[in-house]
């Protein structure tokens, strides 16, 4: 199987990590030269990644072409390449719905994707829309696979997967906090990304009790946990952050 990137950013490096740590067979993975550091080092470290300037080539050569480019560049560029009606393509760009998709491709086998950076060690949900076999024996190899039928409801997953940098920023914010009140940075971040590793396992391996049920659990009265969620309930910490998912959602509702 020949794999094709277009786009070279950090999704494409993830995803080629991931196909080396995984069971899938690939002769060849092709990747564009956008980003010259990051294709740059692929090539070196894996034998199998080969750089080519030419997108076209790219296709040309590649069984399966994944689109790993920002709106802007997809509006600009894909309407020039040509895609054989034997191509399979996924696309992981955020705000150009299937129809215009199909539009600028002149492909019909064509579906979307949701891949997130741990997928780099094989971790991690992977929406596919609409229910694809071939994009399914794919990603089955690099996370969980969720299948959705509804383009509304892949944006919908969309606008969560946006939690990724406000998540860091979190683990960010508490170590320096820790480090400034004199705790070894080392240690506070082994502490931090070790907790919240802890409690993300947690809530994967209780997860039919429900989130409701293991926020009541984590709690006691009067205790410390009871008293940071009121501090943060106060201060608008999660209705904000509801407030940012709906205005992301609304953007990306605007998809055309």
């Amino acid at each position: 199987m020949t794999f094709g990137f277009i786009g070279s950013g950090k999704i494409t490096s993830s995803i080629v990590y991931g196909i080396s740590k995984s069971k899938l067979k690939s002769s060849k993975i092709y990747i564009s030269y956008r980003n010259r550091s990051v294709a740059s080092h692929l090539s070196k470290k894996f034998k199998f990644v080969k750089v080519l300037k030419d997108n076209q080539e790219i296709i040309n050569k590649s069984q399966i072409i994944f689109l790993a480019i920002t709106p802007m560049v997809g509006n600009k560029i894909l309407d020039k390449l040509t895609f054989a009606k034997n191509k399979k393509i996924i696309s992981f760009i955020s705000t150009i719905n299937l129809a215009n998709l199909k539009k600028l491709t002149k492909s019909k086998n064509i579906v979307r994707a949701i891949p997130l950076p741990p997928i780099e060690i094989k971790k991690g949900p992977i929406i596919i829309c609409p229910p694809n076999q071939n994009a399914k024996n794919f990603f089955n190899n690099l996370g969980k696979v969720i299948e959705v039928n509804n383009e509304k409801i892949c944006n919908k997953f969309w606008s969560t997967s946006a939690l990724m940098a406000p998540f860091y920023e979190l683990l960010k914010v508490s170590i320096d906090w820790l480090s400034n009140k004199g705790v070894n940075r080392i240690n506070a971040t082994h502490y931090i990304t070790e907790l919240f590793l802890g409690l993300s396992q947690d809530a994967v391996n209780k997860k039919n009790k429900g989130l409701k049920q293991l926020v009541a659990e984590s709690q006691t009265p009067k205790g410390l946990n009871e008293q940071a969620l009121k501090e943060l309930k106060k201060l608008k910490f999660y209705s904000s952050l509801n407030k940012a998912l709906n205005n992301i959602h609304a953007r990306l509702s605007k998809t055309k």
